[in-house]
């Protein structure tokens, strides 16, 4: 049978369970697909907490939403795939897991340049980081403030910004301003003083500031740096974005995600991985722990341990 990891109440990591569960199938459009790596995002511990809202369970909760792997079957009406071919997966149910069944409109091919690991990565941080650099119409002549740049979401904005021509500053603890240097951004400290040493850091004006921090720092400095507040906008403070005059994509806002912002969330996976193939893409790998590890990786997103993109490997 295949394995999952699963929960069936909100608490600790400790929640987590690897069960047994029956051997999914491929029904109209869809694939079956063998997870070779499943990415762990901060989405899933918040989920498993409550910090995030969801419904009440009722039936053990599936976790994980990004992952790699390989086709194992096709169901009738599938285009363009077949067995044995290497994917990408986004928007799954349960890519914890060393079997999942999903629709063949949420798979990407993958190179052999690409590893599982790295596609494992992409789905939420890369299509997060594309639709907000599209959403906030970042480009040519902009200074860009991306707040907790050393994240996975940061990483990938400074990088998508930086091809778009785009000044990037982003915050970080000093630690990681090496990395952020090799992405192309001009890091700088958290803490006191930091608008001044934002403004030192540029020429001219800041014209954009994308918030992955979630910090009161991090909204008042670009509420101070940015004149537009319609070019503020936060991925984690959702539920009082709109109390600040600011936007919010996802993160707990009430608004839900435009179609044209669902699209480009979609369309950002496929060109990280062609940008990857090329060497003009990094996916900072981390931990790379067992499926029977998942409350240990959670554990690591929870208490900020995290230093690359976690992964569970079936």
């Amino acid at each position: 049978m295949a394995r999952a990891i699963v929960y069936t109440e909100l608490g600790s990591p400790d929640v987590l369970q690897l069960v047994e569960i029956p051997d999914p199938v491929a029904g109209p459009g869809e694939v079956v697909v063998r997870i070779e790596v499943a990415g762990v995002n901060p989405l899933d511990a918040k989920r498993r907490s409550g910090k995030r809202p969801m419904p009440p369970i009722t039936e053990p909760r599936r976790v994980g939403f990004d992952g790699a792997g390989v086709i194992d079957s096709v169901g009738e009406g599938v285009t363009g795939f077949a067995v044995g071919d290497r994917v990408a997966v986004r928007d799954a149910v349960g890519t914890y897991a060393t079997h999942i069944t999903i629709g063949a409109d949420r798979l990407y091919p993958l190179p052999d340049a690409v590893t599982a690991a790295e596609a494992a990565g992409l789905g939420i941080p890369i299509g997060t980081a594309y639709q907000c650099v599209r959403s906030l119409e970042v480009g040519d002549g902009d200074v860009l403030l991306v707040h907790a740049g050393s994240g996975a979401v940061g990483q990938a904005v400074i990088q998508f910004a930086v091809a778009r021509g785009a000044t990037v500053v982003a915050t970080a603890s000093p630690a990681r301003h090496e990395q952020l240097r090799e992405l192309g951004a001009t890091p700088v400290a958290y803490g006191d003083g930091l608008v001044d040493r934002v403004r030192e850091a540029v020429d001219g004006e800041v014209t954009v500031a994308l918030d992955c921090a979630g910090t009161d720092e991090a909204i008042e400095a670009s509420l101070e740096l940015v004149a537009d507040r319609n070019r503020i906008a936060t991925i984690v403070r959702g539920a009082d974005a709109a109390s600040f005059g600011i936007r919010a994509f996802s993160g707990g806002s009430p608004e839900p995600l435009t179609a044209q912002e669902l699209a480009w969330r979609a369309e950002g996976i496929g060109v990280a991985i062609d940008l990857i193939a090329k060497g003009d893409f990094q996916v900072e790998l981390g931990a790379e722990l067992p499926l029977s590890d998942a409350a240990e990786a959670h554990r690591l997103i929870e208490e900020h341990q995290a230093r690359g993109k976690i992964s569970l490997v079936p």
